[in-house]
Order: structure tokens, then C-alpha cells, then sequence
């Protein structure tokens, strides 16, 4: 007989999205409060905030991003959580398949299931702020290309504080300066759009961060994780 030949690092990288995917409509609500805290923050600051047109479009670009933002960190917590309680984790290390490959797959899961849906809500919810149709469509491909940034950095804050005791509040607390940027480029690109100065530095400055994170963030997480499993 011949031996069962080892999958590829594609197959193992697609093996472990759909997995993730379908284990995130298991637990949907894991992932749905994500979405419904990003809906209800964008929703209630115009009522607090009062019906003054020019107030709520000068706040709406920062007000979405803020909110993408909080969600995308409520949403981390059980990123490897999961599978290191059950062991899944471990089987991940010893695999064939480089571990910073099944990292990849594990990031891309979490932003389809956390990330796209704020993209495709965002320019529903921008209507909420008096946004013109350019910048709703300058606010959802900011945050299409923001929120993956979101997810990679934040895995390597979810690998980093595995297993520590109170690692929601440390997580918090090393991810919140990664985030600065994201957050300061992502309004600005919206803003300059509504000021008609023109969003494309913003937008290549968002590229570049993507690109630099979408390059390290997967070897940072593989090396953390196998510490946190040593």
C-alpha cells in the first residue's frame, strides 16, 4: 500500500478555513455581537449627539472607524483560544504545513466572519451621518482594506497573552497603539473625501500597512504560539 501522501501547505491552509468558518457558524453569537456592537455604536451616537447635519458628518468618519475598531478587538478573544483548549492547537505545531501557513488561514476566517460584515454594513450605517455617496464608498474601501490590518495585528496580540490570566486587558493595552495608525489614515481617508482634498496618501498608507502586517504578522503569531504551547 501506498503511503497517504501529506497535503500540501495550500491544502492545509484551505482545510483550516473552512473549518474555522464552519465552526463560526456553530457559534454564531461569538461572532454576531461583534457585528451587533459595531451596528448599536453606530447607531446611537447620532441620537446622542442631536439631528445637526454638519456636526454628525464632521464625526462620522471617526465614529465608524472607532466602532470597526472596537469590534474587531471584541472579537479576538477565542481566535487560538479554542483550539489550544482542545488541542487542536498542538496538532496545528507538529503539522506538516509551516505553522505561520495555518496562522494565515485562522486570520483570514476571523476577518471574514468579523471584518466583511463591517464592510458591508458601513456605508448603510454611514447614511446615519449625512456621508455623501463618495465618501461612503471611500469609507467602505478604507475599512476593507483597514479591518485585515485589524485582524493581523490583533493576532499576534491574541498569541502574545494565550494562556496569561487577565489577557483581555493586556491585549487591549499592547494593541491599542498598533492601532493608532489604522484608525488615524482610515478617518482621514473619509474626512479628505468629504473635504474634497483628495484620500489617496491615506489609502497608500493603508496599503502599506497591510502589506507590512499581512508580511509579519503570521511569523510573529507562529513564533508566540509556540511558546505559549512550550
Amino acid at each position: 500500500m501506498h503511503p497517504h501522501p501529506l497535503p500540501s501547505p495550500w491544502q492545509a491552509l484551505g482545510g483550516v478555513l473552512r473549518r474555522d468558518v464552519r465552526l463560526a457558524f456553530r457559534r454564531k453569537a461569538e461572532w454576531l455581537g461583534a457585528v451587533f456592537f459595531f451596528v448599536l455604536v453606530a447607531a446611537l451616537f447620532p441620537l446622542a449627539i442631536g439631528p445637526e447635519p454638519n456636526t454628525l458628518r464632521l464625526i462620522g468618519p471617526g465614529v465608524l472607524w472607532v466602532a470597526a475598531l472596537l469590534a474587531s478587538m471584541l472579537s479576538l478573544g477565542r481566535l487560538f483560544e479554542a483550539d489550544h483548549q482542545d488541542g487542536s492547537l498542538e496538532q496545528m505545531a507538529l503539522s506538516a504545513a509551516p505553522l505561520s501557513w495555518l496562522v494565515s488561514a485562522k486570520v483570514v476566517a476571523h476577518w471574514l466572519i468579523s471584518g466583511l460584515p463591517l464592510v458591508l454594513l458601513s456605508p448603510l450605517l454611514g447614511l446615519q451621518f449625512g456621508l455623501s455617496p463618495e465618501a461612503l464608498a471611500m469609507l467602505a474601501l478604507t475599512l476593507l482594506i483597514g479591518t485585515p490590518v485589524l485582524s493581523l495585528l490583533g493576532a499576534i496580540g491574541a498569541a502574545l497573552t494565550l494562556g496569561v490570566r487577565g489577557g483581555g486587558v493586556l491585549q487591549s493595552l499592547l494593541l491599542l497603539p498598533l492601532y493608532i495608525p489604522v484608525l488615524v489614515f482610515g478617518a482621514g481617508a473619509v474626512d479628505a473625501q468629504l473635504r474634497g482634498l483628495g484620500a489617496q496618501a491615506h489609502v497608500s498608507v493603508l496599503l502599506a500597512l497591510l502589506l507590512v502586517a499581512a508580511a509579519f504578522s503570521p511569523w510573529a503569531c507562529a513564533a508566540a504560539l509556540r511558546l505559549a504551547l512550550e
